[in-house]
C-alpha cells in the first residue's frame, strides 16, 4: 500500500514537472500561428485617398513605413504593437512594416504573422547576429545584450534603398494615437533622426568615470547640449543615415567601448553620443517611457505628466509577463486590450472587470485625460 501511495505521487510530480515545462517551453519558445487570434481587419476611413487594393509596395513613398524587431521572447509584445498602430491609424492600409528578425526559419515567421494580420504589408529583413555579435559589451541587464538590440543600427543597410524614412518603435509598446501624425514630424536641417528629449535627466550617469575624465572622449559633444533620448521611438531619415555612414560611426563607439569601458546600458549609449545634441526634438506624448521600471528591479511607475499618444514599457518589466504571473502594474491593464495572444499560460482578466481600471467600458477609464 506505501509502495503504491508513493509510486502514484512520484508519477503524479514527473507528471506535473513535465506539464510545466512544457507550459514553459509555449510560453519562451517561438509561438505558431495557432498561438494568436485573428487581429480584425482595419480599413481605411473616408478622409483616405483610394486604395487600388492589394499589398502596398516596399518602395511606395506615399504610404507610412514602419520599422520594428521580431524574435520568440518578444513576438508577443510585437503582435500587439502592431495591433495597436493599426486600431489607431485613420489610414490603417497606408502602412508598410519593415519587420527585422533572427530566425533561421522566416517561412514560418511569415506565416505568423500574416495568420494574424492576413490584410497586412510587410516586409521580412534577416539580421545576422555575426554582424555585431563581436561588437557587443556585457550590460547591466543580459536582456540588452541581444544582438536584435542593435539591429537598428543596421536598418540603413538592410532596408531596401527606395525607402527614404522609417519611424522605427520597439516591441514593449503600444500606440494610443495615428501613426501617421508621427511620420509627419519634419527633421530639419542636418539632423538625422527625431525623438522625445528629456533634458532634465542626468546625462553624465549613462558613461563611466573613465570617459568623464578622459580629455579626449569628454570633449566629444563640443558646444553642443546632449539630452537623454530613448532609442525606443525614433523617426529616421534613412537617406541622411546612409550619406553620413552613422552605422559606422556607431560601430567606432563600440569598438572603443570594448577596449576602454565607457558605458553600462547597452544599445543607448553610442546613439546618444553620435546624435547627442543634434535630435529633431519631438513632443514628450510619443514616448511615455520607463513604465517597464529599470533594469534592476522593473517595478511599477505612473504616467509621466502630460497627454499620451504612446506608452512605452521600457524597463525589465513587461506587461505579458506581469500579468501572466498574476502581479500586474495598474498601467499594464493599458496594454492588455492589443494582446492578441490565446496560447497555453496567458492570464484571463476579462473575468475580473474590477481590476480593468474601467477598461472593459472605457477603454482610458481613468486615464482619459492623458489621452489625445
Amino acid at each position: 500500500m506505501g509502495i503504491s501511495r508513493i509510486s502514484s505521487e512520484l508519477i503524479a510530480a514527473i507528471g506535473f514537472i513535465i506539464l510545466l515545462i512544457h507550459t514553459c517551453l509555449a510560453i519562451r519558445s517561438f509561438p505558431n500561428s495557432v498561438g494568436f487570434a485573428e487581429a480584425p481587419d482595419y480599413t481605411n476611413g473616408v478622409e483616405c485617398r483610394p486604395h487600388s487594393g492589394g499589398e502596398r509596395a516596399v518602395c511606395d513613398s506615399s504610404v507610412v513605413h514602419v520599422a520594428m524587431t521580431l524574435d520568440s521572447e518578444y513576438l508577443r509584445g510585437s503582435v500587439a504593437a502592431v495591433h495597436s498602430v493599426l486600431r489607431h491609424a485613420s489610414c490603417p492600409e497606408e502602412i508598410f512594416f519593415h519587420f527585422i528578425a533572427t530566425e533561421s526559419d522566416p517561412g514560418a515567421l511569415t506565416r505568423t504573422v500574416r495568420s494574424v494580420f492576413p490584410s497586412l504589408s510587410f516586409k521580412l529583413y534577416i539580421f545576422s547576429q555575426e554582424t555585431v555579435t563581436g561588437l557587443i559589451s556585457s550590460s547591466i541587464r543580459p536582456a540588452l545584450e541581444n544582438p536584435l538590440n542593435y539591429a537598428r543600427n543596421y536598418l540603413g543597410d538592410m532596408i531596401d534603398l527606395c525607402v527614404k524614412r522609417v519611424v522605427y518603435l520597439d516591441s514593449d509598446l503600444v500606440l494610443v494615437d495615428d501613426v501617421a501624425k508621427l511620420w509627419e514630424i519634419n527633421i530639419t536641417g542636418s539632423r538625422v533622426i527625431g525623438a522625445p528629449e528629456y533634458c532634465h535627466a542626468n546625462f553624465t550617469k549613462y558613461f563611466t568615470e573613465s570617459f568623464w575624465s578622459d580629455p579626449v572622449l569628454s570633449r566629444v559633444f563640443g558646444s553642443k547640449r546632449p539630452c537623454y533620448f530613448n532609442t525606443g521611438v525614433m523617426v529616421m531619415d534613412l537617406e541622411k543615415w546612409r550619406e553620413g555612414q552613422f552605422r559606422k560611426k556607431i560601430e567606432n563607439w563600440m569598438e572603443l567601448q570594448r577596449k576602454n569601458r565607457i558605458y553600462e546600458l547597452g544599445s543607448l549609449p553610442p546613439f546618444l553620443l553620435v546624435f547627442g545634441g543634434n535630435v529633431e526634438p519631438i513632443d514628450h506624448r510619443w514616448n511615455q517611457h520607463g513604465l517597464g521600471g529599470d533594469n534592476v528591479a522593473g517595478s511599477c511607475r505612473a504616467l509621466h505628466p502630460g497627454p499620451v499618444s504612446l506608452l512605452h514599457w521600457s524597463g525589465k518589466g513587461k506587461p505579458w509577463v506581469r500579468l501572466d504571473e498574476r502581479k500586474p502594474c495598474p498601467l499594464d491593464y493599458l496594454w492588455q486590450p492589443y494582446d492578441l495572444y490565446n496560447g497555453r499560460g496567458k492570464v484571463q482578466y476579462l473575468q475580473h472587470p474590477e481590476l480593468h481600471l474601467g477598461l472593459t467600458t472605457n477603454f482610458y477609464g481613468s486615464y482619459s485625460t492623458y489621452f489625445f
